[in-house]
């Protein structure tokens, strides 16, 4: 259990970064997320097949994969508009409703029963976002689109919990970056009607950035997550990547300076967020000691 936490949290930091990376890449969310999932894919096959882990599948499997893999790229769409149309910080705390979401949603899919705590800490979280979305109006639509991330990365990690339990974790993440590249190929003819661009390459830079937020906050993020779902539930995954937006702000506000552009009601539901996140880490680690000392002669 101890080293599922170490890789929870070492993807939690990881994942700090990719708003920052978000704002760096000029690109509009539709092409940064089309590319970082080809990047991926491919950085991923190569890494690998040198290695001698690559492990063929069949049709169905890949049938079973790719559909999730497209549902994470629907997820980074928004989860990146959302930042574009307001800023780092933001995006960032929206993402925070995913335990929310998960909490309402896993038992439901799963066919289980609620648990009250788990609806607790959420509420909580949503509580801080109500907080933040009444702060200014100017980035309404940024937090929209930040809640409907949040909503779909809830049913990708329900999704991939699943999968975690049948296939090895550098299996689902290659497979998951290749069906999503392909499952936005085909539409990306479509977004781009609606959202046209004056360039489809990126630049220089854009291309150093998207090789370095492919690299270490999609290829070594997600077999560090999967491998985390092993032993961790969902609820407290999503509920502990809450503390993404702390690792983010910090580096925003080191970056930015967007310290200038949040109030208290701002921090006051940043505060909520982080406290579902302690309570949930603390009830955690008190079912683990209990169920041990069950096992014990």
């Amino acid at each position: 259990m101890r080293k599922a936490f170490l890789q929870l949290h070492s993807a939690i930091l990881l994942a700090g970064f990719t708003g920052v990376f978000g704002k760096l890449i000029t690109l509009n969310e539709g092409l940064l997320v089309w590319y970082r999932m080809l990047i991926s894919g491919i950085l991923l096959l190569l890494i690998l097949t040198s290695s001698g882990k690559l492990k063929t599948i069949s049709i169905k499997d890949f049938a079973r994969i790719a559909p999730v893999g497209c549902l994470l790229g629907l997820h980074w769409i928004f989860f990146y508009g959302s930042i574009k149309y307001s800023n780092i910080s933001v995006g960032v705390v929206c993402f925070s409703l995913t335990g929310f979401f998960t909490a309402v949603l896993a038992p439901l899919i799963n066919k289980r029963k609620f648990v009250f705590s788990e609806l607790f800490l959420s509420s909580l979280t949503l509580l801080g976002i109500a907080l933040i979305f009444s702060f200014d109006s100017k980035y309404r639509l940024g937090i929209g689109l930040g809640v409907i991330s949040s909503l779909l990365v809830a049913f990708f990690t329900i999704a991939n919990e699943r999968l975690a339990h049948v296939y090895k974790s550098e299996t689902i993440t290659v497979f998951q970056m290749i069906g999503g590249s392909i499952g936005l190929a085909v539409v990306m003819p479509f977004y781009l009607h609606f959202f046209p661009v004056a360039t489809m390459l990126p630049s220089w830079s854009d291309t150093g950035y998207l090789v370095l937020l492919s690299l270490f906050c999609t290829v070594l993020l997600y077999m560090l997550l999967t491998e985390a779902l092993h032993k961790i539930p969902a609820f407290t995954v999503n509920l502990s990547f809450n503390l993404e937006p702390v690792y983010t702000i910090i580096l925003a506000i080191f970056l930015y300076k967007e310290n200038r552009e949040l109030n208290w009601a701002f921090y006051a539901g940043l505060g909520l967020i982080i406290l579902s996140v302690v309570l949930q880490m603390v009830k955690v680690i008190s079912d683990n000691k209990k169920s041990q000392a069950l096992i014990l002669p």
